[in-house]
This record gives C-alpha cells, structure tokens and sequence, in this order.
C-alpha cells in the first residue's frame, strides 16, 4: 500500500502538452457570442475605454517617430543593456546545458547512494552532481580548444616552410604547360614564381587586413571577458542549485500578476515544452556528433590519413551545427591535410561527402530527427535565418525554437480546421430543421 501511495503521477507527453497550451475551441469565435442587436457588426462606442486606447496609440506613435528621429541614442542604449545582461544570458544558457548532463547524474547518484539515508543523500546529491557535471562539460571543452589550435599552429607553421616547394612545383607545371602550348602553335606568356615575394606578400596581407590591431582589441578586452564569463558562470550554478525554487517563485509571481489562473498553467506546458524539445534537440545533436566522429576516425585509420584523431574529433564537433557544420568541419579538415598531402586531402573529401549521405539519410532521421520532429525545408530556413541575425547561438537555437513553433502551429491549425467543420455542419443542420417545421 505504501509503495501505491508514494509513487509519483506519469508525466504527460508532449502531445498532452500541446493539446494543454492550445484553447479547444482553437480561438474560433462562436455564433453565439455576436451582438444580435447589430446583426454581427462591429460597433463603435467613444467612451472612457476608447480614449484610453487612442491615447495609447498616440503615445506609440510619438515613441516610434522619436525612436527612428534619435536612432544613435536608442542604440547606444541597447548597446549598454545588452553589455549588462550579457552575462546573465550567458549563464542561462550555460545552466540549460549543464542541466541536459545534471538530470542523469542525479539519477545515476540516487541509484548508487540509494540505500544512505535519504536526507544526507538529499542534501548532498545536488552540490556533488552539479559539480561534477560542470567540471565534465567544461574539462570537454578545453580538451577540444587544446587539442585543435596547437595542429593549426603547426599546420600554419609548416605551410610557411612548404612554400618554396609549392612555388618550384607550380613552376615546373607551368613550364610544362607552356611546352604543351608550343608544341601546339600556341604561344603562352612565361611565368615566374618567386617565394620570398610570396611571403612579403602574404605578411602584409595579413598585416593590413586588420588582424594585428584586432588581436591587440582582443587582448585589451580580455580581463572583461573573464569578469563576464566568470558571472555568467556563478549564475549558472545559482539557477541550477535554486532552480525548484525559483520556478515556484516565478510561478507565485505569474498567479498574482496575470489575469487567469490557467493562462499561469499553459504558460508552465509551453515552457516545458521547449524545455523537452531543446533537451531532445541537444542530446540528439551530441549523440550524432558522437557517432560520426567516431565513424570518421575509424575510415581515416583505414585509408592512412594524417591528422586523424584531430580531424575527427573537429568532424564531431561542427557536426553540433545543423545542415553547415558538415561544410565546416570538411572544409577545416582538408585545410590540415592539404599541407601534409594534396592527394589525400582529395581523397577525404570524397570520404566525407560519403560520410555524410550515410549520415543524413541514417542516423540524423533516427538520432535527431525524431526527436525535433521539424521537416528538413524547416530546418534550412531556421538555421539561415538564426545564423544571419544573431551567428553561431543563433544556428544552435533556431532549431529546437522552430520546432516548437512548427509543433503548436501545426496542433492550432488542426484544432481550429475541426472546429470550423463542426460550426459548419450545425450551420447546415440548421436550415433543415426549419424547413422541416
């Protein structure tokens, strides 16, 4: 008896969420709730509530114009709030991953220490999880950046010493070239390479394209970055450690200030509901990127390609991008390898176009797919429009956001067609029943 009593209530699935955010009628207006004196009509009454509204609108309408006459102070303004609470959003999204790899570390804590007492395991279980789940995520990604700059470095460094060599090889070809020509009656115009021009070259270009004074920005502007992202990081483990809490502040807050009571509770099924599907989105991504790095590393062992745990392990990590990472990650891999091995650069290139139709048509339907639950055409637009106006988070974020979008709309539209068929057949009952009397 006592296990019944304590055992917690299913959660409800996401169909049930939707079903709970979207009203039942789907917003369509009955045919009762029209004024009959005025035969359906909108009416127009001046009275207090109007003035209200026009004065409204007029105020409005003066901010606008005054917004658009006075654009270098509005966006100086957004400029310095958005410095402020930066590290704020920051650490939100900081708290929403380490959350994704917290929610298993605490049941896999609870099954371990299940048979301590259950206040010691209670009080301590959440300081141990949440530790140890930051010190993986962020142990993970100071990994990769060690791991990926230092062969760029070295990739960059011996580009620099295999410029000669390139410079005598592309001189013997147009050498070659020319000879082919002339046996041919045809008269091409002599070439000469000459290396240490090359390098001038290439040292002012990157001189004047602005990269030093840039670095030199950077390194100035480096200590605030520590200072934001150590209060972004602060943040994120107080959301993490008080979230129970905070939510059932939040939830008091929306109860007081907002008019119904159930607009509190399908605001709660919305936020859960991207809550699950950015979940899915993520655990999702890290799966795939997961299994086609170890795909990659596995063929490039096979065809003797260099840089492989390397290039496997950036393959991996751009695949995290929807629909571009696969470009990025080629493009980065074939710029290691080309230095090393023009051919073999060819050669994974073709590998990882193979790759990636194995990928696209197999284990992204089964892995992701499923779980965002978006159409392919949906994912596209998404993923251009976030990267164009706010970058790499915006790629990152476009899709779980879109797809919950995509999910309630498609939910509406299908309520709101139901409804409109069932206005429609008492409408043509109606006639009949008269007809009849």
């Amino acid at each position: 008896m006592e296990n019944n009593n304590n055992t917690q209530p299913a959660e409800p699935t996401s169909k049930e969420l939707i079903a709970s955010v979207i009203p039942e009628d789907g917003g369509v207006d009955m045919p009762e709730k029209k004024n009959k004196s005025n035969g359906g009509r909108l009416v127009f009454e001046f009275n207090k509530n109007t003035l209200k509204y026009i004065a409204g609108l007029a105020a409005l309408i003066i901010l606008f114009a005054w917004i658009i006459n006075n654009t270098d102070k509005v966006s100086g303004v957004f400029s310095l709030i958005s410095s402020v609470i930066s590290p704020f959003v920051t650490g939100f999204c900081f708290a929403f991953v380490i959350n994704v790899l917290l929610r298993p570390t605490e049941k896999i804590f609870d099954k371990i220490f299940g048979k301590c007492d259950e206040k010691k395991r209670a009080k301590i279980r959440r300081p141990v999880c949440l530790v140890l789940s930051t010190v993986i995520i962020i142990g993970l990604l100071f990994a990769l950046v060690f791991m990926i700059i230092p062969e760029f470095i070295n990739a960059l460094q011996s580009l620099i010493k295999s410029v000669p060599q390139y410079v005598a090889q592309v001189e013997i070809w147009a050498h070659k070239l020319i000879a082919f020509a002339e046996s041919h009656g045809v008269t091409l115009p002599e070439l000469s390479f000459n290396s240490g021009k090359i390098l001038d070259t290439l040292k002012n270009f990157i001189n004047s394209s602005g990269i030093v004074d840039k670095t030199i920005d950077f390194t100035g502007s480096i200590v605030t970055g520590i200072v934001n992202l150590i209060i972004a990081i602060a943040f994120s483990l107080y959301l993490l450690a008080q979230k129970e809490r905070l939510s059932a502040q939040i939830k008091k807050f929306l109860q007081a200030f907002l008019p119904k009571k159930n607009s509190v509770d399908r605001l709660a099924n919305l936020v859960e509901i991207a809550d699950r599907t950015f979940t899915s989105f993520i655990t999702g991504q890290l799966t795939e990127a997961v299994i086609i790095g170890v795909l990659c590393f596995i063929g490039m062992l096979i065809f003797k390609m260099p840089y492989a745990a390397v290039i496997s392990v950036l393959v991996g990590f751009t695949a995290l991008i929807p629909v571009f990472g696969a470009f990025i990650g080629t493009a980065l891999g074939a710029l290691l390898i080309v230095f090393d091995n023009p051919m073999k650069a060819l050669w994974f290139v073709v590998f990882i176009v193979v790759l990636q139709q194995l990928e696209g048509n197999l284990i992204y339907p089964k892995v992701v797919g499923k779980s965002v639950g978006l159409p392919g055409i949906w994912v596209l637009v998404a993923v251009s429009i976030g990267g164009t106006a706010f970058g790499i988070p915006g790629i990152l974020l476009s899709v779980p956001l879109c797809s919950v979008v995509y999910n309630l709309t498609a939910y509406l539209v299908k309520v709101r067609l139901k409804k409109k068929e069932e206005l429609e057949t008492e409408s043509a009952k109606k006639p009949e029943k008269k007809h009849k009397k």
